[in-house]
């Protein structure tokens, strides 16, 4: 079970479009993480990749590196 406060307006959009569509609130809010989850993950992991290469605990290596080992170089 999950329960969702959302901003008044936001509420009223989705009550709106519920209605104009015949479908349920429900449905667009599990549609709407559904499509964007994926996305809120990766932005998750990059944001904690880049705390840990400003803190200096994860190096990086330079593309023209990563190009050569794979054979993918000019």
């Amino acid at each position: 079970m999950l329960a969702i406060r959302l901003p008044t307006e936001i509420e009223d959009r989705l009550d709106a479009l519920a209605k104009a569509t015949g479908r349920t609130k429900t449905f667009y809010a599990r549609e709407a993480i559904l499509e964007h989850i994926d996305d809120l993950e990766d932005l998750y992991l990059a944001e904690q990749r880049l705390i840990e290469i400003r803190a200096g605990r994860t190096a990086t290596i330079p593309l023209e590196d990563v190009m050569k080992q794979y054979g993918v170089a000019d």
